[in-house]
C-alpha cells in the first residue's frame, strides 16, 4: 500500500520513520519553511528535512486544502497525518481510496483540538494516549480505528510528548494493517463525552497560587513551552518542573516557606508545592539548589 504522510514537527518523525520501514511512503505534506532564531533563518520542518534526506517527494505549500492536484499527483492509496498543522478539505479527503487517518494525541472523544497533551495534564487525567481515527471535515470527530494508552503520572508536557510520539509510531504501523483490509472495523465516537481544547497562549501560563495541586499540573503542562510563570520583586520567574508537597507549614499564597538544600517550597491558599527547576528572565534554567546557593530566592520571599 502506498502512503502519503502529513506532519510537521519533530513529534511526527517517529511515525514517519516507522511507516517508511513498514510500507511505501510516496509523498510527504508539511508546513512551509519558517524563519527561526534571532537571525530569522528560513528553516524547513523536521519532517521535511527527513523526507528530503530519504528521497521522498515533499509538498510544503500553504493552503493545502486548495491544492488537490498536487496531493493527488503523489499517488497515495491512503494518507496518515500527525501534527500536520493545516485543515484538509473534503476534496483532499476524497483523494485517497483507503481514506485519510489521523494520529491524535488523546483518548478521543476527550480533548479534541489543538492542545490535547497539555489539556490532559491540566485536567489531572491518569491516562492519555493516541487515537487513530478516520479524518472527517469536522474537528477530530471521525470514527476510531485503534487506541493506544499510556499513564500521565507526573510527566511534563515535553516528557509526555516524547512518549506519545513513540506511541504514535507504533499506532501508525498497526493502523496500516487494518487500513489494508477492505472494510476495517471502526468505533463511533460518543458525542456526549466529547470535550474540546484550545490553543495554549502565554497568558494561560500565569500561576495562580490558589491550589498547589493545580499549580503543579499547570507547571508540568506548560513545560517546556510556553512555561508557567510568576514574578519575584518584579522579575519574571519561569518554572520548568514542580512537585506537590504533602506536609508543609501554612503561609500566605505565594510565600516561600523554605529555601535550602532540600529545595524551594511555596505556599498556596490550599497546600504547598516545591520548585524543582526554574529560570529568571534573562538567565539560564537552574535547579532549586543552584537558585538557593545563588541567593536568588530565600524563605519569606513572596511570589506573585
Amino acid at each position: 500500500m502506498k502512503i502519503v504522510f502529513a506532519g510537521s514537527p519533530a513529534y511526527a518523525l517517529p511515525a514517519l520513520k516507522a511507516l517508511c520501514e513498514k510500507c511505501e511512503v510516496v509523498g510527504v505534506l508539511t508546513q512551509p519553511d519558517k524563519p527561526v532564531g534571532r537571525k530569522k533563518i528560513l528553516t524547513p520542518t523536521p519532517v521535511k528535512q527527513y523526507a528530503l534526506q530519504a528521497g521522498i517527494p515533499v509538498v510544503d505549500l500553504p493552503g493545502i486544502r486548495n491544492r488537490v492536484g498536487e496531493v493527488k499527483a503523489l499517488g497515495g492509496d491512503a494518507m496518515i497525518t500527525c501534527a500536520y498543522g493545516q485543515i484538509l478539505s473534503k476534496e483532499i479527503l476524497l483523494s485517497f481510496p483507503k481514506g485519510v487517518w489521523n494520529l491524535h494525541a488523546s483518548l478521543l472523544p476527550k480533548y479534541r483540538g489543538a492542545s490535547p497533551i497539555q489539556s490532559a495534564i491540566l485536567a489531572g487525567e491518569r491516562y492519555t494516549g493516541v487515537t487513530v481515527m478516520k479524518t472527517e471535515e469536522t474537528l477530530d470527530s471521525g470514527d476510531i480505528l485503534l487506541v493506544k494508552r499510556c499513564e500521565v503520572g507526573d510527566k511534563t508536557c515535553g516528557e509526555l510528548s516524547e512518549e506519545l510520539s513513540v506511541l504514535s509510531a507504533q499506532a501508525a504501523v498497526e493502523a496500516v494493517d487494518y487500513i489494508e483490509e477492505e472494510n476495517p472495523q471502526l468505533l463511533l465516537q460518543d458525542e456526549a463525552q466529547a470535550t474540546y481544547c484550545k490553543k495554549i497562549k502565554k497568558e494561560d501560563a500565569r500561576i495562580d497560587f490558589c491550589r498547589a495541586s493545580e499549580v503543579v499540573r499547570l507547571v508540568n503542562a506548560m513545560s517546556p513551552a510556553p512555561l508557567a510563570y510568576c514574578r519575584l520583586n518584579g522579575v519574571q520567574l519561569n518554572i520548568y518542573k514542580a512537585v506537590l508537597c504533602e506536609s508543609a507549614s501554612a503561609g500566605r499564597p505565594g510565600e516561600v516557606l523554605s529555601a535550602d538544600r532540600k529545595g524551594i517550597v511555596v505556599a498556596c491558599a490550599e497546600g504547598a508545592f516545591g520548585i524543582v527547576k526554574a529560570q529568571f528572565a534573562g538567565g539560564r534554567p537552574l535547579s532549586a539548589a543552584d537558585i538557593v546557593n545563588g541567593r536568588k530566592i530565600k524563605a519569606g520571599d513572596v511570589l506573585e
